[in-house]
């Protein structure tokens, strides 16, 4: 059997695991308590033979990213609007049904005007300044594509809101690492360990971005149609490659050439971390016992304590 490599997303006060037959979303409520929601992963992505081989399984990946994460995160949401109406005395409306179907696509089609469409069409008013030179026009086009991204991750970083999102994934962060070296995960223990991670989905979308340079570059249609549909028709195989360089570089950290790979995700991760308190800890801790536990891994020492929510993760169509 391939080797399985745990890990998740911060959500709305709290955070997602992910393992090989379930998903556990765990959240703090304002009156301290741990809501955990599980749910088996019984898509066809996950359950498929060839969803574990090499590049088909970074679909896997990007669909964790687009369905799973938003699907936690609306969950979330809906945690905190139900607590903010009980505190009010009133009834949850709830993020479900049409909204957030609606988010979802909303949120898919603004990332990827943003960081694909959009820096294709700047590249494409500004290829007159260097000729019909293919390489050059991608290059161009990454570093727009790589400059957006960094101002985007700086810009929300502002936000009081968001850095409580980056800590509770540097919570995330720490959890895995913990578990991968054998401790106890105790919010003691667990905040001895890094806030930076090989295999972070900040570091998959640097991947993304730079081999989206050498990808779309054979794809210099001076259609700006044919262009623009390139791009959204080999995000799916640009995620594969980046996928399978981040499953060698984390296989071979300490290799030197991997080395080079490595170090620039993890400096990004600066940007979408934070060093979370033991409160935060606690509940990346109960997202990912139950995980372990479904996946039969053993779990010798924990102090997760939590309340399992009947509201299923994305609730609704």
């Amino acid at each position: 059997m391939a080797t399985f490599y745990y890990g998740g997303q911060a959500v709305i006060e709290g955070v997602l695991m992910r393992g090989r037959t379930k998903a556990a979303v765990a959240v703090r409520t304002p009156d301290g308590r741990i809501r955990v929601h599980e749910e088996p992963l019984t898509a066809p992505i996950y359950r498929s033979r060839w969803a574990q081989w090499p590049f088909l399984r970074g679909l896997t990946a990007l669909w964790d990213a687009l369905i799973l994460g938003t699907k936690a995160l609306i969950w979330s949401a809906d945690v905190a609007l139900e607590e903010e109406a009980r505190a009010q005395g009133k009834e949850s409306e709830g993020f479900s049904g049409i909204m957030a179907g609606g988010t979802v696509l909303f949120s898919l089609a603004v990332g990827i005007g943003l960081f694909f469409l959009l820096p294709s069409l700047v590249t494409k008013l500004l290829d007159t300044y260097w000729g019909d030179s293919p390489w050059v026009s991608s290059l161009v086009e990454g570093g727009v594509r790589l400059g957006l991204f960094l101002l985007y991750l700086w810009a929300i970083g502002l936000a009081a809101d968001v850095r409580r999102v980056f800590a509770y994934h540097g919570a995330e962060h720490k959890t895995i690492n913990a578990f991968e070296a054998g401790a106890a995960l105790v919010p003691e223990q667990v905040a001895q360990y890094s806030r930076f991670h090989v295999r972070c989905g900040t570091s998959f979308l640097l991947f993304v971005l730079l081999v989206s340079i050498i990808i779309f570059a054979p794809f210099h249609f001076q259609n700006i149609f044919f262009r623009l549909l390139s791009r959204i028709l080999l995000i799916p195989i640009v995620a594969m490659i980046s996928y399978e360089l981040i499953r060698v570089s984390a296989a071979r950290p300490e290799h030197p050439l991997l080395r080079w790979l490595i170090v620039p995700g993890l400096l990004l991760q600066r940007l979408t971390t934070r060093e979370p308190d033991l409160d935060m800890l606690e509940v990346a801790i109960a997202a990912l016992v139950p995980v372990l536990v479904a996946d039969g891994v053993p779990v010798e020492r924990t102090t997760a304590v939590y309340s399992t929510s009947a509201t299923p993760v994305g609730a609704g169509p």
